[in-house]
Parts: C-alpha cells; structure tokens; sequence
C-alpha cells in the first residue's frame, strides 16, 4: 500500500470489531507492521454497539500489546508505529487515565470536543475547568467571527455560518456545568433538566433550535424569516436512542 501512496503516510483507524461482543481488532495488529501503516487509531467499540455501552480501554490495551509484541520480535530496529486510543474522553480525568491504563501514545477526542470544546484547555492544564455561561459564550462570538472570516461577511457567508453556529450548539447544549454536578459527569450519560446558574447558563443549555438561533443573532443579526435550522447530526449520542440507526 505504502508505494502506491508514496511518500504519503499511510495511517489506519480502526473499531474493535463489527459486532458486539466479537472483538477482532487485536488479530488485525500483526498485520500493521508488514503493510507499511505509519500510525493507528482504535476506537474502543465495535461498529455495532454505536454508544450504547462505554468504550472499551482494556481492549484497546490488548491491541496495544498485540502491536508492540509483533514489531518488537520481527523487527526490532524498526521504531514502534504510534497508536491512538478513542472513546468517551470528556474530561481531563479520563484522558489522562485512559492514556496511563492504555499504554496508547495518544488518545483521539470527538464528542467530548463537541460538546466541550475546551476540553483541550482541561487536558493540557490537567484540571476540570468549571467554565461560566460568560466564558463559553465569548467562545461562540470567536467562533461566529473565524466563520465570517472564512465564509464572508455577505448574505450568503452569514447564513452558512449561523448554520455552522447552531449545529455547534445543538452539541454543546448537552453540557452541564461542572459546578452544579456532585461528581464528574460521564459523556453517555443523558443530561438531566436544570436550571443554570444564570439566564446565559440555562439558554445555553437548551435543546431548542430556535434558541441556538437566537443566540446566533447576538453575533449575526437577525436570521431571515425564511431561515430555518434542523440539525443536521443524527448520531446515537444516549444508549435509549441505539434503535434510530
């Protein structure tokens, strides 16, 4: 594969097997070393179980292992192929307790950035950040501005930027404030019903599109009255939804 891509590195992410219950990544890992594979994620859930079940980090361990044990017997001049680890990474707790436990060299976040997008902030500060309704909503002005400056200022550039901005938001509407939580929230878990601390903090956390539009018009003005918002994103983010697809 390598010399059909030249100097392109070829790097792989893979799932820890199709079906639940039947995990196959680790036969896969011998493998790696031989097709010429510069790096690899393992994403620590089969393609079946979506999120219904929490990711899998003593599976992604054992691929781990799998790995190291088949370049370090074969071929020990060669230096180990990066491995990358991913699954319900959502605070800076679980990053670096699944990067401990793993032996991965680094661990890949998705939701956990979507929904937190300073998670980042948490995990190089190595703390939980209990973030005001004020900070996170400077957040989205930044962001609303990168989308004028990369989309345009014109009619066009600003519908597809609030669009941007309220798919954001229907994300980053599932967060709960560290604050009024007795313990570290778990990204599976479904959010409960509250009220913020503040106006801002309980608008924020609204499930209502036609809030995120509202709060998009704080940055970009009023949204035309033809406009409309549905988000485009349908993945199975609680285990009671595993039946929608």
């Amino acid at each position: 594969m390598n010399r059909a891509l030249g100097e392109i590195p070829l790097t792989i992410k893979v799932r820890t097997g199709v079906k639940d219950g039947k995990n196959t990544a680790h036969k896969l890992m011998p493998k790696l070393d031989p097709w010429g594979v510069s790096a690899v994620t393992i994403h620590g859930r089969t393609r079946q179980q979506r999120y219904t079940r929490l990711a899998d980090w003593n599976y992604i361990r054992q691929c781990v292992g799998a790995l190291r044990n088949a370049v370090t017997n074969d071929q020990d001049d060669l230096p180990p192929i990066p491995i990358f680890g991913g699954g319900d990474v959502y605070t800076a707790q679980d990053y670096w307790e699944n990067l401990e436990k793993s032996g991965v060299d680094g661990i890949m976040v998705a939701r956990g950035a979507l929904i937190k997008p300073w998670i980042f902030t948490e995990i190089s500060e190595k703390r939980e950040w209990d973030i005001s309704s004020r900070e996170r909503l400077d957040m989205l002005r930044k962001y609303a501005e990168y989308g004028l400056n990369h989309w345009g200022s014109d009619t066009q550039g600003v519908n597809t930027t609030r669009r941007f901005f309220c798919e954001a938001l229907s994300f980053q509407s599932r967060y709960v404030p560290l604050g009024i939580l007795e313990s570290l929230p778990r990204i599976n878990d479904r959010p409960p019903a509250f009220k913020g601390r503040d106006e801002l903090e309980t608008l924020l956390a609204s499930g209502n599109s036609q809030d995120w539009v509202r709060l998009s018009e704080i940055f970009l003005g009023p949204a035309p009255a033809e406009w409309h918002f549905t988000p485009k994103h349908k993945s199975n983010a609680y285990a009671d939804d595993a039946g929608n697809g």
